[in-house]
């Protein structure tokens, strides 16, 4: 199997966790948040959407996001700038969380197009190295592990917020 490939099943899985993790909840379950500066699912679910635009769109490819590009952010009523990382607590707490249905359509645009970017990419790309800060250069390879990490680590908080909701199966 070539890393591509695996990569592509990874991200498969991602979508599969997210699904899971997300199914039948309200809007007000989705911006819940445990305490003050805490984050909302539907907050840290735009986060991810969010990274991996700007990792497969802006550093890789060199090309507006997907968040820009397709204006994204007018459909959520949001800033272009806004980037679902590095907020305060302030911000945290008035945060507008979005429709979920409205951020897992932007999840689903960004996947495409990471999808795409996959699929027609040659396997020696892989090793092209890009510039991340603040990680310094890292490899096309390296980079698309991270996004893999890190949805999954944001999977399983969306899982414990959902848990202390109502459970995973309910």
């Amino acid at each position: 199997m070539e890393t591509k490939d695996y990569i592509l099943m990874e991200l498969s899985g991602i979508k599969r966790g997210f699904g899971r993790a997300l199914k039948d909840l309200t809007q007000q379950e989705v911006i819940w948040r445990p305490a003050s500066g805490c984050n909302s699912m539907g907050l840290i679910l735009l986060h991810v959407a969010r990274s991996e635009d700007s990792f497969i769109q802006a550093r890789i490819q060199g090309k507006p996001q997907v968040w820009v590009a397709e204006k994204w952010y007018e459909k959520m009523n949001l800033s272009a700038e806004d980037t679902g990382s590095h907020l305060t607590v302030d911000q945290v707490n008035c945060f507008p969380v979005p429709g979920q249905k409205d951020i897992l359509d932007y999840y689903d645009a960004v996947r495409d197009q990471t999808k795409n970017y996959l699929k027609g990419i040659p396997p020696d790309e892989l090793d092209k190295k890009v510039s991340m800060p603040p990680f310094g250069d890292l490899t096309i390879a390296a980079i698309l592990s991270i996004i893999v990490n890190h949805s999954a680590q944001h999977i399983g908080e969306i899982s414990y917020l959902r848990g202390m909701l109502r459970g995973m199966d309910k």
